[in-house]
């Protein structure tokens, strides 16, 4: 079981039933958009699925800067309620970890 990224309009919009539910605030229809205005600065949407459904999101980006050199933020990460508890949020940010070295 490996993260991939979301890169197509279809997998961002299949992480927005898991992300919406840390950012209940994210409308359906302005997901995608938004999502790709934040990925044109460096944001990128990490997803690990079971069955084909996304079930376990992270959104990060690289920065630089003066006080710790090149490092990778999270932004986001949330794991679907249903399944939580499972250790799929440790598989995506072990997976993060490794994207950072």
């Amino acid at each position: 079981m490996e993260p991939c990224l979301a890169t197509t309009d279809a997998e961002i919009e299949a992480c927005f039933p898991v992300m919406v539910q840390l950012r209940p605030h994210l409308r359906r229809e302005e997901f995608v958009q938004r999502v790709r205005a934040q990925q044109a600065e460096g944001y990128r949407l990490a997803y690990l699925s079971v069955d084909g459904e996304p079930v376990a999101v992270a959104g990060y980006r690289f920065g630089r800067n003066l006080a710790w050199g090149r490092f990778l933020y999270v932004d986001d990460l949330v794991t679907s309620a249903p399944h939580r508890s499972k250790g799929y949020g440790s598989i995506l940010l072990r997976w993060l970890v490794q994207e950072a070295k």
